[in-house]
């Protein structure tokens, strides 16, 4: 069964170009949802390897949404993706634990290169763990 990837985003445009680039490019299967209400409860019901989030959104921004799904498992890396981005925000971001940042536009290359990236680094968080766990 392949890891599912939730996709998080106000324009549905993004939804749907994500939602595309991760089903023809990537062996994952992805998720979407414009509202970060339902995302969290898709988080929070587990399964997700990975949730790919818009910053400014109604309800919930990409910064609280990110915050809430470290609180329910912080080893789920998020990608936030905007058109807002400054240095500023991307440091901000990092901060509060996000796995990267990207600008939109953004190259698709740049884009499966993140996922690859912030999923071999969950899993070797994960794997850590437990051998840490199995050793104490």
């Amino acid at each position: 069964m392949p890891e599912k990837l939730l996709i998080v985003d106000s324009e549905p445009e993004m939804l749907s170009l994500l939602s595309m680039l991760v089903r023809e490019m990537t062996p994952y299967e992805p998720m979407a949802t414009n509202n970060p209400i339902e995302a969290l409860e898709i988080v929070r019901q587990g399964g997700i390897a990975l949730v790919i989030t818009g910053l400014k959104m109604p309800v919930m921004d990409g910064f609280e949404l990110l915050e809430a799904v470290k609180r329910t498992d912080e080893y789920t890396p998020v990608i936030i993706v905007t058109s807002y981005g400054t240095t500023a925000t991307a440091v901000e971001a990092l901060r509060r634990g996000a796995f990267d940042f990207i600008v939109k536009p953004f190259r698709k290359e740049r884009m499966l290169f993140a996922i690859e990236r912030a999923l071999e680094f969950a899993r070797l968080r994960r794997d850590n763990t437990a051998l840490a766990i199995r050793q104490s």
